[in-house]
């Protein structure tokens, strides 16, 4: 009869048996089946549920990460109910429409005619043709079919822009205002996000296969909390940094700011600075870092030393809560819909041009909203 050859596995099972029946200490254990210490040490942890310790000694110990989740607190899912559901279903509906992105005020300043009888398009055609591409996720030629079908079944004499035309006007068109801004003082929520280019290191990659930096650009936002509209937006390179853009982002802003609140990458004395430049009376949301040390003056408090006294008084919880700083993840909201519903990377080539298709973006994403926003409401659970 031949001699049984005990496999590496099999020599691992037997010092895990050794090992959980505790009759030899782990010295003289390690010892016997010639390993050293450091390498047995991992069997002083949970080890029945590797495979086949369990069927060796009919056990059921869960595994290490599940140790006591009988008695762990499990937090719920919060759920949400929408208190206008007809007349947010209805705003779904108009956004689908054509007639959402073609208003009379746009078709009478549409065009006019040079001395040859060219057709000469004013920026609101423009505008249109790149909201209605945007909008519908078209290309340039298919955006010029689509506008020569709309205005033809509009029974209109007017002519669509050409793709190259509007490829070309891109790059130099005015700057957009919100079409509509919520009076009063504004809480501005401000936070960024990155947008994917095509530039010379995807190409590399694509066509030749080589690894090389990735290139892409940040979108700087300014929310306002209570309706959800953008009302302020820049677009930088990928090496700009948060608290340089909160002055651009503020002086888009006619009507008064009443609060600011931001992420802790904008925490310092620069952005301080900047919002009080702004105006008089703003209150700065903006947690500081753990390593934030008080001002030098202790007679004059800044908002910062208030925010970190507060801070080692209560804890950091305890602040959020008073100060209201969870309504930032309503910025965060903001950049998820901008992905979901515009893109997630720019088409445009040029810097210039990729500044206009994010403002025109943002000015479809806020006629969307516009058109219809769910009013939802946190659903209270009632346990017995």
């Amino acid at each position: 009869m031949a001699w049984r050859v005990e496999s590496v596995m099999d020599q691992r099972l037997c010092f895990i048996a050794a090992c959980l029946q505790a009759d030899e200490p782990m010295s003289s254990l390690c010892l016997r089946f010639g390993i050293s210490r450091k390498t047995g040490r991992w069997c002083t942890r949970p080890v029945q549920a590797v495979v086949g310790c369990s069927s060796l000694f009919g056990s059921s110990t869960p595994m290490p990460y599940k140790h006591n989740a009988d008695r762990r607190h499990h937090i719920p899912k919060m759920s949400f109910k929408v208190q206008n559901w007809p007349a947010y279903e209805a705003g779904l509906h108009r956004r689908g429409s054509l007639t959402l992105w073609i208003e009379d005020a746009a078709l009478d300043c549409w065009q006019t005619f040079g001395p040859s009888g060219q057709a000469r398009f004013k920026d609101a055609a423009i505008q249109t043709s790149l909201m209605l591409r945007m909008a519908f996720k078209l290309a340039l030629r298919q955006t010029e079919g689509v506008m020569t079908s709309v205005l033809t079944l509009m029974g209109l004499t007017l002519s669509a822009p050409d793709h190259t035309t509007v490829s070309r006007r891109a790059v130099a068109l005015p700057f957009m205002q919100p079409a509509w801004v919520p009076p009063g003082p504004l809480h501005v929520l401000i936070d960024s996000t990155g947008l994917q280019v095509y530039g010379a290191g995807q190409w590399l990659e694509a066509k030749h296969g080589a690894k090389s930096r990735r290139t892409w650009r940040k979108l700087h936002l300014a929310v306002d909390a209570a309706s959800g509209m953008i009302v302020a937006q820049t677009l930088t390179d990928q090496d700009t940094d948060d608290p340089s853009q909160v002055g651009p982002l503020l002086d888009q802003i006619d009507d008064p700011v009443a609060r600011v609140t931001a992420d802790g990458a904008y925490d310092g004395a620069p952005t301080y600075q900047t919002v009080a430049a702004h105006g008089d009376g703003i209150d700065v949301v903006i947690p500081p870092r753990s390593t934030a040390v008080p001002s030098g003056d202790p007679n004059v408090p800044t908002q910062r030393d208030r925010h970190l006294a507060m801070i080692a008084e209560q804890g950091r919880l305890s602040w959020q809560a008073t100060t209201g700083y969870g309504q930032r993840s309503l910025v965060e909201t903001t950049m998820g819909r901008y992905k979901a519903l515009i893109g997630p990377r720019l088409r445009a080539r040029g810097f210039a041009a990729q500044q206009t298709e994010a403002t025109i973006g943002v000015a479809v994403l806020n006629r969307m909203l516009a058109a219809g926003c769910p009013n939802s409401v946190r659903v209270q659970q009632v346990t017995a």
